[in-house]
């Protein structure tokens, strides 16, 4: 028997990277679904939407069934260890804003930029939220697979032109469902959309704008799957025509119907729920 022939009844998760790393270290726990408990942090999250750590606890407590097999898929592919051996991490490329200004004006690096000093926010304190829960960390390759997806939730924002408002997070998680399905983002998403709807009376189509985002996570091309130091280095108008990525026109309708009902978007569940 090769060296490349597969060994019979052999445990897919030590199927191993060329430099040795194993897809799934042994040791990782089995993924167990406890949907009270996603409810649960669900709940806690509506009265503290700032608290990022919960987003983390409801994915872990809703497992997608589709994330390994995705996992499996890249990072076991040469094209999935080039990514590794070019990106083992991407926070600290997405953080060095000296490097990424001196990109072309105009580049998704440049709107990468703008949108995370303009929030406040950096991928390292993307990385700090996850950890508050605790998790054991694994030197695996399901564990690069997994923060590669956590570290491009602000390039979604940035590419799709959802902002930081309840509906545009809303937004931005159905459009990831679209690219990976996890049952995570779907009540994330559509919970948060209803709860807008509940707590917010208004005309504005907050349904329509969330499936809208569905349907385009489910045309653009899987961001994990693409070198982000390329990506970053495209023109922005060009990155959204190659991925399919068109303007969302419901999240559009809705912030100008709640600017003329005297509603402030980005404090729909803040003053004005009270």
């Amino acid at each position: 028997m090769t060296a490349h022939q597969p060994i019979p009844n052999a445990d897919p998760n030590l199927a191993c990277a060329a430099d040795g790393t194993v897809f799934r270290d042994p040791a990782r726990p089995q993924p167990r679904r406890d949907v009270r408990k996603a409810l649960r942090k669900f709940r806690e999250l509506i009265k503290d939407k700032e608290n990022t750590a919960l987003v983390f606890e409801i994915y872990e407590a809703l497992p997608s069934k589709h994330f390994l097999p995705r996992a499996r898929a890249l990072t076991l592919s040469p094209h999935g260890q080039a990514l590794r051996a070019a990106e083992p991490e991407l926070a600290p490329i997405l953080d060095d804003h000296d490097a990424l200004r001196k990109l072309p004006a105009g580049s998704v690096a440049h709107a990468y930029c703008d949108f995370m000093e303009s929030e406040g926010l950096t991928a390292a304190g993307l990385v700090a939220e996850s950890e508050k829960a605790g998790r054991p960390r694994h030197d695996d390759l399901v564990q690069w697979f997994g923060f590669r997806q956590r570290d491009t939730h602000d390039l979604m924002h940035v590419l799709t032109g959802y902002g930081r408002d309840a509906l545009g997070e809303q937004c931005v998680l159905l459009f990831t469902h679209g690219q990976q399905p996890a049952p995570g983002h779907l009540l994330l998403g559509y919970a948060g959309a209803f709860n807008i709807t509940k707590q917010v009376k208004s005309k504005a189509p907050v349904f329509k704008a969330v499936r809208e985002a569905h349907r385009l996570g489910r045309a653009c091309p899987p961001l994990v799957n693409m070198s982000i130091r390329e990506l970053l280095a495209m023109d922005l108008a060009e990155a959204r025509h190659n991925l399919g990525i068109t303007p969302a026109k419901w999240y559009a309708k809705c912030h100008a119907v709640w600017r003329e009902e005297g509603i402030d978007p980005y404090d729909l569940l803040g003053k004005q729920a009270k």
